[in-house]
């Protein structure tokens, strides 16, 4: 079987100069290998995610002569099956209710933060130090009836004992240059939320469940998703999935170090072409060899 490739960028903006290096990169290697390239719109946050951004993506990606197999895969409209992955860990009593809004988390980590030095993410977001777990289930129904947000967390501790060491398979680098078998640590993590109310699904369960849906044996992408694949890696393990391999490109920095994201601005592809780039400009800003 040849191997499968996918570019899975979220229409909440405009693709930038990093985008275009991760899909170029995808689409060369699959190109390369006799593979397959796969678009994958991943739009899970309804609010962020618009139709006329989704609509740039098709048309900056055409510009520069990438080619994807159809129909492309649009998560917003396989709710159902990530619903189904929260039920079986649900079955497998790890997952559990928290109803906390993020400033009553807030709160709850100041106020650790004065007892000492509470621990972060490897994304530098405080661990999440609710009681949630201990609540009784009239608590929890209490607040269910109350209309309380509520959020499904992974038992992280309890996950990661039934699981047990884990690692995957690196062709490219960590941040400090990790490759080869790389150890996964989802624990550095925390109990991390798998669904919430207004979305039942996150970018943890959502990319996993995809991944393995579309067969992809080769996910292609920034160092800054580097450490996610610890969480990826044990979701694969719990739902019974078949890991694909992994390879993490460096991130295209803007002049002050910090990666390009559309958050802080990045200069559009579509604001390049309208100033007269072609694909072999972005190419060779990028520091891929031309076509």
């Amino acid at each position: 079987m040849p191997p499968v490739f996918r570019f899975a960028p979220s229409p909440n903006g405009y693709l930038h100069l990093g985008h275009a290096y991760s899909a170029l990169l995808n689409a060369e290697l699959a190109r390369q290998s006799g593979g397959r390239l796969l678009l994958r719109i991943e739009d899970i946050d309804r609010a962020r995610c618009k139709p006329a951004f989704e609509a740039a993506i098709y048309v900056d990606l055409a510009w520069l002569g990438i080619e994807w197999e159809t129909p492309v895969r649009r998560q917003s409209e396989h709710f159902e099956q990530y619903r189904a992955a929260t039920d079986r860990l649900n079955a497998q009593g790890l997952l559990y209710p928290s109803f906390e809004s993020r400033a009553e988390i807030a709160r709850l980590v100041a106020a650790e933060q004065i007892r000492g030095k509470w621990p972060h993410d490897p994304d530098g977001v405080p661990l999440y130090p609710g009681i949630a777990r201990s609540l009784t289930p009239s608590a929890v129904a209490e607040l269910r009836r109350a209309g309380a947000p509520t959020a499904l967390r992974l038992d992280m501790a309890e996950a990661s004992r039934r699981a047990g060491a884990l690692q995957w398979t690196e062709f490219g680098a960590g941040p400090s240059g990790e490759s080869g078998a790389v150890a996964a640590r989802p624990e550095a993590w925390g109990d991390v939320i798998l669904a919430r109310k207004e979305i039942p699904t996150s970018y943890h369960l959502s990319v996993v469940i995809d991944d393995a849906l579309q067969g992809v044996t080769d996910v292609v992408r920034g160092q800054d998703l580097f450490w996610s694949t610890s969480v990826h890696r044990l979701l694969q393990t719990l739902l019974g999935l078949e890991p694909p391999t992994y390879r993490h490109h460096p991130l295209l920095r803007d002049e002050g170090g910090g990666k390009l994201a559309k958050s802080t601005g990045a200069t559009a592809l579509r604001e390049l072409r309208a100033r007269g780039a072609g694909p072999a400009d972005i190419r060779r800003m990028i520091g891929l060899p031309a076509a």
